[in-house]
């Protein structure tokens, strides 16, 4: 190995991984918060039917998912190792697609063609390019180190990077996006056009200093054994009959459910029902700085109390906070923003450490299986927060459609009463369930997470030493 291989974990590392998660959420964050906006209210698409494209192409993810991480699992890697190639090879297809989402000058096609226009060009951003660049990303945490210090540093890092994607996705683009037009905030659609080209540029830049930054340091080459007894048949084996794994999976579908039914209802709470969309700006930089308090204390308290719990806590705290927005129904957008701020500190605390749990999960598969599945274990988790996308477009765009929106009626008075309780009760049941989740079911806790690591330290050590005897 060369020098610059073998460098020790730091800060370069860190930036690294953080940049990915910036590059990652330009275009993610753009779909999950104005992708639904853009096409009820510039393509006069109905929501209900954004809503099943969503998840229709979700369906799709149950393969590609789940294959790309097969495909990183079975790979004996390079000078580069096995995970960081695929970010380089895919950050240039996935800017490009998600930039086509948003062509603002195919909105006098027909109805169909636009569906048609929807669907493909999602499937192809989401299904085949994200995946190929997000599977290989997350995967790549365990391999940049073995100790898990490093790895929650890591997952720290992760969810700094969306934060400052959001500052500049969910805060910023209500500033420019908006045209107000008869006393209303309405969207420009050949300005969002030329939005979502910008971070689609700024997207390949963060991907690439992710490429450069980070380094592969855990090597992990299946031998012939391994890979006949880890077949795809065997992987869903382990999948069904893992207790950590199936909670986590079950904890994102529902994290998702409240984070970007939050997300994509701010598009519609602030414009439609405070008649301020501008004041979005204020809500997105509230939870930024949520996020980055979040952030500091996250490690500290994890090490104390751990990190499942402290998620349960977390979430408990935001869905109680939720429940209380929609009883007290503030007609102060100021005031319904510093609510908001509580709730998105919640679930920052929680998001903080997820990406940790995952690493957790995959530690726990190696001692249950015999066999480290990092790309498998990704790719199905991975795939849960694809369910939840999915999940969360379909309930949000059905629930639009329940309470009379369209592009006709968005300012109807019982129409934005509807819009503020699909933002509130719904995160609200989501973040309650998590905390439940992560309290009574997720066998991840605290104590076991260090038995486990020093369970697995022990049979590295022995592996090792196995390994010099026989050379």
């Amino acid at each position: 190995m060369s020098e610059k291989a073998v460098r020790p974990f730091g800060i370069r590392d860190k930036l690294g991984y953080m940049f990915g998660d910036f590059g990652n959420d330009f275009t993610f964050l753009l779909s999950s918060s104005f992708l639904m906006k853009f096409y009820t209210d510039v393509m006069s698409v109905d929501a209900y039917v954004v809503g099943v494209v969503m998840m229709v192409a979700r369906i799709v993810d149950a393969f590609t998912d789940i294959g790309m991480g097969r495909i990183c699992d079975r790979s004996k890697g390079g000078k580069h190792g096995k995970f960081k190639p695929w970010i380089l090879r895919m950050c240039g297809p996935v800017a490009l697609c998600s930039f086509l989402m948003y062509q603002s000058a195919l909105a006098d096609m027909p109805n169909a063609a636009k569906i048609a226009y929807l669907f493909i060009t999602y499937i192809l951003w989401g299904s085949v390019f994200y995946t190929s660049v997000n599977i290989p990303y997350g995967s790549m945490a365990s391999a940049i180190s073995a100790d898990p210090g490093d790895r929650q540093s890591l997952s720290t890092f992760r969810t700094m990077g969306g934060a400052l994607a959001g500052a500049f996705v969910t805060a910023g683009i209500p500033l420019i996006a908006y045209d107000n037009i008869n006393g209303n905030d309405v969207l420009n659609g050949p300005r969002f056009t030329i939005i979502a080209g910008v971070c689609s540029v700024l997207a390949v830049g963060c991907y690439l200093l992710c490429f450069n930054l980070c380094t592969e340091r855990v090597k992990s080459t299946p031998t012939k054994e391994q890979l006949k007894r880890n077949n795809i048949g065997v992987m869903f084996a382990h999948a069904f009959t893992n207790r950590a794994l199936l909670s986590l999976i079950v904890a994102s579908i529902l994290m998702l459910i409240a984070q970007l039914t939050l997300q994509q209802m701010a598009n519609y709470v602030f414009p439609n029902y405070y008649g301020n969309a501008k004041a979005q700006t204020l809500s997105m930089v509230m939870m930024g700085v949520g996020m980055i308090a979040a952030a500091f204390a996250a490690k500290p308290l994890a090490n104390r109390f751990g990190k499942a719990e402290m998620g349960a806590v977390s979430n408990f705290a935001a869905g109680i906070i939720c429940i209380v927005l929609y009883f007290l129904r503030p007609q102060n957008v100021f005031v319904y923003a510093a609510f908001q701020m509580v709730s998105w500190i919640g679930l920052g605390v929680f998001q903080i450490v997820a990406w940790a749990l995952v690493t957790d999960v995959i530690d726990y598969s190696e001692i249950k299986n015999g066999i480290r599945e990092d790309g498998a274990v990704y790719g199905m988790y991975s795939f849960a927060r694809k369910l939840g996308q999915a999940a969360t477009s379909g309930l949000v765009g059905s629930l639009l459609t329940a309470v009379g929106y369209t592009d006709k009626t968005a300012f109807d008075p019982a129409v934005k009463e509807g819009i503020f309780d699909i933002a509130t009760l719904v995160p609200a049941a989501g973040f309650l369930l998590l905390a439940v989740v992560l309290w009574f079911w997720y066998p991840l806790h605290k104590k076991q997470v260090e038995k486990d690591v020093a369970i697995l330290a022990e049979k590295h050590a022995a592996e090792a030493q196995n390994g010099e005897e026989q050379q």
